[in-house]
């Protein structure tokens, strides 16, 4: 190849290169800064909250026991059932209480014929005592067999009520209104429930629960909860959030209505409580949940979305863009969630500067952009 034909393909080259420097898109236009949606802080009040884990306990959980032995003849309930108070659940063979009932009665009526004839006995004597027919110490035991037939009498009486008592046991009830759990036995079985009563089943009474959970004494003093909360717990308007499901996505509205007049010694913690309705009956005894408790109010808070905060090895940030358009790399101090959506930025960000909502992968620190301002909705 000559030097001729080197320095046309050269010249050529560089032709070429000049032109697809000129442009950036199939215009033939050259491309500007790459427009990114930007917009300014929400600016308002705020209440700070904190988050403690905690579980539902319910109004009530009542035993269904068996107070005397037998075999067990009838279940008139099924597991997991509504049941009211005073319905008969269980039924215990009540065929030998009905015999010593029986027995029980003819013993008290043995016992008031006895008490009769001695009384009468007595008044006798009373009458001829004078006329020397009977003698002093006659009279005096014919009083002690008065007083050995009446206490004969209370015992059988005694005895009668403890057996229809038995009696009526055999008949076990529910104890409360609420929800009943799978039986202990089954029919058939012999249940000893002479001794120590025998538990058949237990009733939750849950149309109305407990949210039950724990605050560190350090928390409760320097957040000044015990003003706050005593305070608002005396006329019952302090309120605190429950929340259930994967991510808290279920909340209920719960009134505070316990706060322990001491902290645990061992634990180093506060019992609190609050009440919250179950009309449906959709909340469980036992289950763990998320209580959001109200603990101040800022005012003036700065609030970006948290889709907009990015987050790297020194911490999160925030891409600012100043009035000439150029991207800075903002370094801030995150502080609580507010409405699922929003992030308090403690320090980093002042309430008129512009910040990259969406797309943060595209820009970087010092890059030109042109901002498209998108308030926060």
């Amino acid at each position: 190849m000559n030097p001729h034909t080197k320095l046309i393909l050269l010249l050529a080259g560089m032709a070429c290169l000049a032109g697809c420097a000129g442009r950036s898109d199939a215009s033939g236009q050259s491309a500007g800064p790459l427009p990114v949606e930007v917009a300014h802080p929400v600016v308002r009040d705020v209440t700070l909250t904190r988050q403690y884990p905690g579980y539902l306990s319910a109004d009530a959980a009542v035993a269904v026991v068996c107070r005397v032995n037998g075999q067990l003849i009838q279940s008139n309930v099924t597991a997991g059932q509504r049941v009211s108070r005073g319905d008969v659940l269980y039924l215990i063979d009540p065929t030998p209480y009905r015999d010593a009932l029986s027995q029980a009665e003819a013993s008290l009526k043995t016992a008031e014929a006895e008490l009769a004839y001695a009384q009468s006995s007595y008044r006798r004597m009373q009458e001829v005592i004078k006329s020397e027919a009977v003698s002093e110490i006659q009279l005096l035991q014919a009083e002690a067999n008065v007083k050995k037939c009446e206490a004969a009498v209370h015992s059988a009486q005694a005895s009668l009520n403890t057996a229809r008592t038995n009696l009526g046991y055999c008949h076990i009830k529910a104890p409360i209104d609420g929800q009943i759990t799978k039986g202990n036995y089954s029919v058939g079985a012999y249940i000893p429930g002479g001794g120590t009563p025998a538990t058949m089943a237990t009733v939750y009474k849950d149309d109305k629960m407990f949210a039950n959970f724990t605050v560190a004494d350090n928390q409760w003093l320097r957040q000044l909860l015990v003003e706050e909360l005593t305070k608002h717990s005396a006329d019952s308007t302090y309120y605190v959030t429950v929340r259930l499901g994967e991510g808290g996505a279920l909340g209920w509205q719960a009134r505070l209505d316990y706060l322990s007049p001491n902290i645990s010694l061992s634990t180093g913690t506060l019992d609190v409580r609050a009440e919250l309705m179950n009309p449906n009956h959709l909340l469980k005894a036992g289950s763990y949940v998320s209580i959001t408790l109200p603990v101040g109010e800022m005012r003036d808070a700065i609030l970006v979305p948290e889709a907009s905060i990015g987050t790297d090895q020194l911490g999160k940030y925030l891409y600012v863009v100043s009035d000439s358009g150029v991207v800075h790399y903002r370094h801030i101090q995150e502080g609580e969630l507010i409405d699922d959506t929003l992030r308090i930025v403690k320090q980093g960000l002042g309430r008129d500067e512009l910040f990259v909502t969406q797309a943060l992968l595209k820009v970087r620190d010092g890059m030109h952009v042109t901002p498209v301002v998108n308030p926060i909705k």
